[in-house]
């Protein structure tokens, strides 16, 4: 989905509720997505010079976590402006998806659901990880797409060559 968007002049951010500095070194191998497009949980930072070196140092402080209303604060600040899709897996997405799918103009969103306990991993509302509940009850009325990894997708893991 990635690499289609891209190809068709979409540019395309990864909005997790992981680190940024755990995610941007493998972001861009594993999804296209350079360090600069992924948007995550964030620490306090400060800048620091002494004896003509500087750097920036990260805090034992949380500045943002990026997860469920914190999403939006994150892409807001990161990306400037609204989305015109969201893909999200989990009710820790909703608020993405609300936040992108009630701008104006023509918007998407879209649930993965987690069926598929053979090719991958099965969850959703009474899971410990991945909780997936309000979604599901909502996506209907608010035009989200729910796709289903068991009965929508043909390939989970491409094999390799």
């Amino acid at each position: 989905m990635l690499a289609y968007l891209r190809a068709n002049g979409f540019k395309t951010f990864i909005v997790s509720g992981g680190t940024v500095d755990s995610m941007r070194p493998w972001a861009e191998k594993v999804y296209g997505v350079p360090p600069e497009q992924v948007v995550g949980t964030t620490f306090k930072t400060k800048y620091t010079a002494k004896d003509g070196k500087s750097a920036v140092v990260i805090e034992p402080n949380i500045d943002l976590i990026d997860d469920h209303a914190g999403k939006p604060v994150g892409i807001a600040r990161a990306i400037g402006r609204r989305p015109l899709m969201a893909f999200g897996n989990s009710d820790g997405d909703f608020e993405m998806l609300e936040y992108t799918t009630t701008a104006k103009g023509p918007r998407f969103g879209l649930l993965v659901h987690h069926t598929d306990a053979e090719r991958e991993f099965a969850y959703d509302r009474k899971s410990p990880v991945g909780k997936l509940d309000r979604g599901l009850d909502e996506a209907a009325k608010r035009g989200w797409v729910v796709t289903s990894i068991k009965d929508d997708w043909k390939t989970v893991f491409p094999s390799k060559k």
